[in-house]
């Protein structure tokens, strides 16, 4: 199986706990590891023959700033689906990270990983 990825995709979404979070947007980032196999557009070199990942990131970016979770746990399974569904994806490993959501440390978040690697 072969990787295609997708690291440091921002996004603005409604995400958290608190009420004063519930009235802004804050920023996410999104590291995203979809396995796949690459021989076919290896060869042809067409785009049609491969897991197209700006077609994955337009999706992403859309769902994201239209939802609203309190929990990045919910928001990362949520993104998995979604993957997993439209884009025919057996396996996956996503990280969801929310900056600035606890004082003194750079980022927090979830690792997730979904269906079977090999």
């Amino acid at each position: 199986m072969d990787i295609i990825f997708i690291r440091g995709l921002e996004i603005e979404t409604v995400i958290g706990i608190y009420d004063w979070e519930r009235e802004i947007k804050q920023t996410i980032s999104i590291d995203l590891e979809m396995g796949t196999d690459i021989a076919k557009s290896a060869g042809s070199d067409q785009i049609d023959d491969t897991l197209n990942y700006k077609e994955v990131g337009k999706r992403i970016i859309s769902f994201v700033e239209q939802s609203s979770f309190e929990l990045v746990e919910k928001l990362a399974e949520e993104v998995a689906r979604i993957v997993r569904d439209e884009f025919d994806v057996p396996w996956l490993r996503l990280t969801l990270n929310k900056p600035g959501a606890l004082r003194g440390s750079k980022s927090v978040g979830v690792v997730i990983e979904r269906g079977d690697k090999f």
